[in-house]
C-alpha cells in the first residue's frame, strides 16, 4: 500500500511540473515575440500545449513520448467524446502543424499578428486543460 501512495505522489508532482512547464512557455514566448523571433515562438507555442497534454495524459494514466500518439489519444478521448470543445482539438492540431512548418519548412514566415493570435490560443488551451486536470 505504501508504494502505491508514493507512486500517486510522484504522479502528482510530475503533473504539477508539466503544468508549470506549460505555463512557463507563455513567458518565453512573450520574450521571443518582443525580440521578433517568431519561428521559435511558434515552436514554443506548440510545446506549451504539448506539456499540458502530457499532464492530462499522466492524470489519465496514458503514457507516451510520441507527439502524434498523444494528439491522437487526446482527440479520441476528449475531443471526439465532447468532453473538451472541438476548438481545442483544432488549436493543438494547428499548433503541431505550424511547429512542423516552422522547424522544417523552407521559407516559412509568421507575422507578429499570427504569433500573438497563436499565443492567445495557447493561453485558452492551457486554461481549459488545467481546469480539466485539476477537477
Amino acid at each position: 500500500m505504501e508504494s502505491m501512495h508514493k507512486n500517486d505522489t510522484d504522479k502528482s508532482v510530475l503533473i504539477k511540473h508539466r503544468i508549470q512547464q506549460a505555463k512557463e512557455t507563455v513567458t518565453e514566448i512573450e520574450v521571443l515575440v518582443q525580440n521578433r523571433l517568431y519561428k521559435i515562438a511558434v515552436n514554443r507555442i506548440y510545446y506549451g500545449m504539448f506539456y499540458m497534454l502530457l499532464a492530462l495524459a499522466l492524470k489519465n494514466d496514458f503514457k507516451t513520448s510520441k507527439h502524434l500518439q498523444l494528439l491522437g489519444w487526446f482527440n479520441r478521448n476528449f475531443i471526439n467524446t465532447g468532453k473538451i470543445d472541438i476548438s481545442f482539438g483544432k488549436m493543438v492540431n494547428d499548433a503541431y502543424e505550424n511547429r512542423a512548418d516552422s522547424d522544417y519548412g523552407a521559407f516559412v514566415e509568421f507575422s507578429e499578428t499570427d504569433v500573438l493570435t497563436m499565443l492567445d490560443d495557447l493561453k485558452l488551451f492551457l486554461n481549459e486543460l488545467e481546469k480539466y486536470i485539476l477537477n
